[in-house]
């Protein structure tokens, strides 16, 4: 049927339908014409009034969508180049070019060999052919366009890459010892431990290693729960209560250690002591065994034997370590022992306390600054060292403030070899003062201070440091050079009078700038043993350095005198611009009984108008009106403590406001001024008057008064110094006359 029959008002039923989802177009057999020939239709999405089915043929259908347009010559290459990158991966990548380059060579070799299709080989050729003249192209020969190199040219370049080291995985030592089921029956019990000893913050101390062993007498397993700074390293941690227990750690989480104390292990201190001391005993280090050092310190006996054993286990090569670390270690040979306790990853540092407090015959190095060289550094020069101790080991670990001699000499030879010492301050130890621990290393060293904080001090060793062997050599030229320089003047002696001698002449030798010269101006011109001369000299030394005084003085005074003269011509010229007013003849009188009550009114309120520094100005005035918008009083506080100034302000106003002053009283810390409009008061058109400085201008003048009184302050007090210095002089000359009438008397006491 035709399409219109499809919107026909019999297709449409009583009650609307319900809305119906729209349909997608599909395909149909159904009969579109009425002859009943079978077209193929589309059907069609409907409306949601409609009910029947609509079909279209396909020809009468538009379709929207975008066609996609095809690249064959993409295809293509895709096709031509996917036998060569079907296994790669990478993508243009270097390595994945090398790999291409790779299959290529490879092809070439087996190309012969394979089988020749319908134009294949020769495809092949010439695609090998394109590639070797790609290959061969140089780079002066490309136009000036944009140069862009082939991705495959970068593989032929080999270079140098240095990859990343990976962090080793920590093994403990339980699970190369103990069997593993004893190791699972270990760390099952470990888990259901509920006690644990409390480490503290300077580590593993003699009080932790006690609560261990106090532990291990009851079970064989002891929990040590880690607190700051070493628990955010636990894998270091895991090493100290190893090394200070010599038991073994099965179990570790979080911040928690268990140790085992192991299957011979003996109760009470002693029996420790001696199972320790005899499997270090053949042990030595730099030449001394541990059973000397041993019997001497039995409170750091655990930590320090422990130490030998480490350090004779690195130099043997037992312990694999890293490059960092055994060039750090190699460094700190010979400095000291090790600080056992250290919560930061390895090298240890060494432990200052441990190292003497007084060494005899401690002395600072001998400096010497190189010619054209200024010790004392720059900004740049602070900053670049600072960036350079941020990296390096840390050399020494300090708690002690004071008696430092020990560390200093180890600092000093630290410094041969290293420009910069590295000190941690400990933790959770008392009365630690890292300023003082600053100062003094500082004192003994001469070293300067380029950084310090509650964490470390580091020192730099200067630019005037120089070794040891290097100072005793200046030292020694230099004493070589004083011994020939007292013979040249032996010889230059002798010549000049074997000169005069052969001359036979009474002729003066010059003697200018030897030591001879001096001799003479401290003999002939400065007699050492005359009491009246050595009198004289000092009170003329007095009498200049008094008039050097009295002059600075003098000129001092000139100074101020001046600024006072200054200060006097602003405050003129500010006081030139007011005009105050005359007191008016026709004022109103009062009775003492309206005064009384005016003033005990007065008294009671409690809205005042304060006066500051700027005094009366014409703000002043217009707030006093403002007062006596709403009420007949106003009351005016005042700061000022003369008496003269009091009254001088309360005239003032009453002048400048028209009012009458009832009463000036004390109130508080100042006063209060009660003024009275009248019963004739008029409200002025302008409230602030015009010949009355403003308020920015009583600012300057309040500033130009304190200004003018403190320098009169100054002023007078220099003039009674300068007063006292005359008087001083004058004594001085008296006296200096006096020593002059005694030489004079007697001469024979100036030889």
């Amino acid at each position: 049927m035709p399409i219109s029959a499809a919107f026909s008002c019999s297709s449409f039923p009583c009650n609307p339908p319900q809305p119906s989802p729209p349909e997608k177009p599909c395909r149909s057999s159904a009969s579109v014409s009425g002859g009943g020939s079978g077209v193929a239709g589309v059907r069609m999405p409907t409306a949601p009034w409609m009910t029947s089915p609509l079909i279209l043929p396909a020809e009468q259908i538009l379709d929207l969508s975008k066609p996609r347009k095809k690249n064959p010559s993409a295809e293509e290459d895709n096709l031509s180049y996917r036998f060569l990158t079907s296994g790669v991966r990478g993508g243009r990548s270097r390595e994945a070019m090398r790999k291409i380059l790779k299959s290529v060579s490879l092809l070439r070799k087996i190309l012969p060999s394979l089988p020749e299709a319908d134009g294949s080989s020769e495809d092949m050729s010439v695609d090998l052919a394109i590639l070797n003249a790609l290959d061969a192209i140089p780079a002066s020969e490309v136009g000036e366009g944009r140069r862009s190199n082939a991705p495959w040219a970068a593989a032929k370049e080999e270079r140098l890459l240095i990859p990343r080291l990976k962090k080793k995985r920590f093994f403990p030592k339980a699970e190369t010892v103990l069997p593993e089921a004893e190791l699972e029956r270990l760390r099952g019990e470990a888990m259901k431990m509920r006690k644990w000893v409390r480490g503290k913050k300077a580590g593993v101390t003699p009080e932790v290693m006690k609560g261990i062993r106090k532990a291990w007498r009851k079970n064989e397993l002891a929990m040590v729960k880690i607190v700051d700074p070493l628990r955010q390293n636990m894998v270091r941690a895991h090493e100290i209560v190893e090394t200070k227990t010599g038991g073994l750690v099965v179990w570790r989480k979080k911040d928690v250690l268990v140790a085992y104390r192991g299957e011979n292990y003996q109760m009470g201190t002693k029996a420790f002591l001696s199972k320790l001391n005899s499997s270090l005993s053949p042990i030595t280090f730099n030449g001394i065994t541990n059973g000397a050092i041993i019997p001497e310190n039995k409170q750091a006996l655990s930590s320090f034997s422990k130490d030998m054993e480490l350090e004779s286990q690195r130099d043997h090569g037992l312990v694999d370590v890293s490059l960092y670390e055994r060039e750090a270690n190699r460094l700190l040979d010979g400095l000291g022992p090790r600080f056992i306790d250290w919560w930061r990853p390895k090298p240890l540092p060494v432990d200052a306390d441990l190292l003497p407090e007084i060494v005899p015959g401690f002395t600072t190095t001998f400096r010497l600054c190189p010619p054209y060289e200024w010790k004392r550094l720059s900004n740049e020069d602070l900053t670049y060292l600072r960036k350079l101790a941020r990296p390096l080991p840390t050399h020494f670990a300090l708690s002690k403030n004071t008696k430092l001699q020990g560390l200093a000499c180890a600092i000093m030879k630290l410094w041969e070899k290293s420009l910069i010492a590295k000190i941690a301050i400990k933790v959770g130890i008392q009365n630690t003062n890292s300023q003082q621990m600053a100062w003094e290393l500082k004192r003994l060293t001469g070293g300067i201070l380029i950084l310090r904080n509650k964490f470390f001090i580091i020192l730099f060793r200067g630019k005037d440091f120089l070794p040891s062997r290097v100072a005793d050599s200046v030292l020694e030229r230099e004493a070589h050079v004083k011994v020939q320089q007292l013979l040249e003047e032996k010889a230059r002696s002798k010549a000049a009078e074997s000169f005069h001698d052969r001359i036979m002449l009474e002729t003066a030798t010059s003697s200018l700038g030897t030591y001879r010269e001096f001799e003479d101006i401290r003999t002939n011109y400065i007699p050492r043993n005359n009491v009246v001369c050595k009198g004289e000299l000092g009170i003329a030394a007095e009498m200049e350095n008094l008039k050097k005084t009295l002059q600075e003085q003098r000129r001092s005074l000139f100074i101020l005198k001046a600024k006072i003269g200054k200060s006097e011509k602003v405050l003129a010229k500010l006081n030139s611009s007011r005009s105050p007013s005359e007191l008016s003849a026709d004022r109103e009188l009062l009775t003492e009984e309206e005064k009384e009550s005016l003033r005990k009114i007065g008294m009671k309120m409690d809205k005042i108008l304060l006066l500051g520094r700027r005094g009366v100005y014409d703000g002043v005035i217009g707030s006093i009106h403002q007062h006596w918008k709403h009420r007949e009083l106003v009351k005016v506080i005042t700061l000022q403590k003369a008496i003269q100034q009091i009254t001088h302000t309360a005239r003032l106003l009453e002048i400048e406001s028209g009012g009458i002053v009832v009463a000036v009283e004390k109130q508080g810390r100042g006063h209060a001024i009660i003024i009275y409009r009248g019963r004739n008061y008029r409200r002025p058109l302008n409230l602030t008057p015009q010949h009355l400085l403003t308020k920015r201008e009583a600012f300057q003048r309040s500033i130009e008064v304190q200004r003018r009184g403190s320098l009169r302050f100054f002023a007078k007090e220099r003039e009674q110094y300068v007063l006292e210095l005359k008087r001083k002089l004058r004594e001085l000359e008296q006296r200096a006359r006096g020593f002059q009438s005694t030489d004079t008397e007697h001469p024979e006491d100036l030889n």
